[in-house]
């Protein structure tokens, strides 16, 4: 049993928008990374994408409306749905999502990063 303090782990995520497996459960994989500037505009066509806000504060810039979530906020974007996050000063965020999700989507591009591992394994 691996048992990962959220805190630490965040600790251990060095650049901006790389994705860093925390644990995984069932055929999901809880995400820790840090955001700052704007991402790319992309969607998930078959995954809905779950942001979790553990510090700072993010925009989710959204075709019709943007979502502004702070520490403790969470929200889902739907599948299909275009986004694209934005972090005026840097953010830590839990992703939850399916194993092998992508995280620039149907985007790809400079910013398209594979999901790495924490120190230690995953949990």
């Amino acid at each position: 049993m691996v048992i990962r303090n959220l805190d630490d782990a965040f600790e251990a995520v060095g650049a901006p928008w790389q994705p860093h497996r925390v644990a995984s459960v069932n055929d999901y994989e809880v995400k820790v990374v840090k955001l700052l500037g704007e991402f790319v505009w992309h969607s998930h066509a078959d995954t809905d994408e779950l942001f979790l806000v553990w510090s700072g504060d993010l925009t989710i810039q959204l075709r019709d409306g943007d979502v502004r979530l702070g520490p403790g906020d969470l929200y889902v974007v739907p599948r299909g749905v275009e986004h694209c996050p934005l972090a005026n000063g840097e953010v830590r965020a839990l992703l939850i999502e399916p194993i092998g999700t992508v995280n620039t989507g149907d985007a790809g591009g400079e910013l398209t990063a594979a999901t790495r591992e924490l120190p230690g394994g995953v949990g």
